[in-house]
């Protein structure tokens, strides 16, 4: 079965949202690449749009302002994953090993 909303088929569960709702999701998440100064001015049109959600549709300003307290998007770079860094616990002494003569 096929999701269709306003006439697109969203691709993405986020898409599916951004449609579904008529918001824009990194309105309210943030980049992870965004200065300050951008920032700032994100948060300023965010704010007003949830002013203008709160008149109009109570929950889905409700969704969004819960969307304003998470941490921005991670944004993946050349579609690898970030590397995790982990220790091996360090192996000790000759246990197991042979030496051929």
């Amino acid at each position: 079965m096929k999701n269709i909303v306003a006439g697109r088929e969203p691709v993405t569960a986020t898409e599916f949202i951004e449609l579904a709702l008529g918001i824009d999701l990194e309105l309210f998440t943030g980049s992870a690449t965004e200065s300050a100064m951008e920032r700032a001015a994100r948060l300023d049109v965010a704010y007003e749009v949830l002013a203008d959600l709160r008149e109009s549709e109570p929950e889905t300003a409700a969704y969004a302002a819960s969307l304003l307290r998470t941490l921005p998007l991670r944004t993946q770079t050349n579609g690898r994953r970030p590397r995790r860094s982990a220790r091996r616990p360090a192996t000790t002494g000759a246990a197991g090993s042979a030496v051929a003569a």
